[in-house]
């Protein structure tokens, strides 16, 4: 199959060279990640931050009490009486994960997620709340941290590849319906520790189509991923989400690479027993804290985890996904 690569692909993975006064061609000093004009915020002290934890949780069709007349969907449009209780539990295991960073799946909207932290997690320093969110569905990623965030990286408009399969006429079958929830951010943590932070709900179900749907997601994150570490090779990378694939599925080992890939990801829990789905009765692990090489450098050893802060019912009631929670050491030179 021939391959082409439509203009907006080409205008993703180059846009971050334009807004940058350094020759990203010629510096191998991490230049994407050394954004001169990006001002640290008055209030930030970086100094208090020797690690930063990341949680990542599918909430499971976690909408607002608003219907958004630009969306037709009978869940959005009239929630479930037990939205307001379900909010509560969840400020509460937030609170109690005291996570830097938490990446939200199935979530319906950045400003939700900030109205939350208002009413519930006022003294935990949450300032930014950041998302691409789908025109017309309501389930989207949303990144919500208490570190200073830089550019986004929005997935939502390239069409991908579903490797394997063809459309009527015979050509290759592509998709952009589910990119949008997928996005990458900066995470500007202090002078000398940076590192890219994916959010990603890859296309759920199983069967060859699904799994070619996933690979032709991954293929386009690994080729962005690619030109980041081929500006610099010690990039730090962080892969987080519901990837709807557990580990020795084809396209989660083409999403970690191997030891010949520019951009290899390490499975922190491989050795261990730990699922995500479902939360009461786990079998599976969809959910995924994945670090290049050189971010599993400074994981923290035995701070990737399935933290469970309730009672199994109680997590259940919340979503049907348990978080992952993972840890990094931010002092290194």
């Amino acid at each position: 199959m021939k391959s082409f690569y439509p203009l907006s692909l080409l205008i993703l993975v180059f846009s971050f060279a334009a807004c940058s006064t350094t020759d990203l061609t010629t510096d191998s000093t991490a230049a994407h990640e050394n954004w001169e004009w990006i001002a640290t915020p008055s209030w930030y002290d970086h100094t208090e931050y020797d690690t930063v934890s990341v949680v990542t949780w599918n909430v499971e069709h976690f909408v607002d009490e608003y219907d958004n007349p630009y969306i037709d969907n009978d869940r959005e449009n009239s929630p479930e009486d037990d939205l307001a209780e379900r909010r509560k539990l969840l400020a509460e295991a937030l609170i109690d994960l005291d996570a830097d960073i938490v990446v939200f799946q199935e979530i319906e909207s950045a400003a939700y997620v900030e109205s939350i932290a208002e009413e519930y997690l006022a003294e935990m320093g949450y300032r930014y709340f950041t998302s691409r969110e789908s025109n017309d569905w309501y389930m989207n990623v949303v990144v919500m941290s208490r570190i200073p965030l830089g550019i986004l990286y929005s997935y939502a408009n390239p069409y991908t590849y579903i490797v394997g399969e063809e459309d009527d006429d015979g050509g290759p079958s592509i998709q952009n319906l589910t990119n949008n929830r997928m996005l990458s951010v900066d995470v500007h943590v202090n002078p000398n520790y940076r590192f890219l932070l994916s959010g990603l709900h890859l296309k759920a179900g199983r069967g060859d189509r699904n799994a070619g749907w996933r690979i032709g997601q991954i293929n386009l994150l690994r080729e962005h991923y690619g030109r980041i570490s081929s500006i610099n090779h010690d990039a730090r990378i962080l892969v987080t989400g519901d990837l709807n694939t557990i580990p020795g599925d084809p396209e989660f080992e083409q999403l970690l690479g191997n030891e010949e890939s520019r951009v290899q990801f390490i499975d922190p829990l491989a050795d261990v027993q730990s699922y995500t789905h479902t939360a009461d009765d786990p079998q599976r692990q969809l959910d995924h804290i994945l670090p290049n090489r050189p971010m599993m450098q400074d994981l923290v050893p035995g701070s990737a985890t399935i933290p469970m802060p309730f009672d199994a019912e109680t997590m259940r009631f919340i979503s049907d996904h348990l978080p992952v929670m993972a840890k990094f050491v931010t002092t290194v030179n």
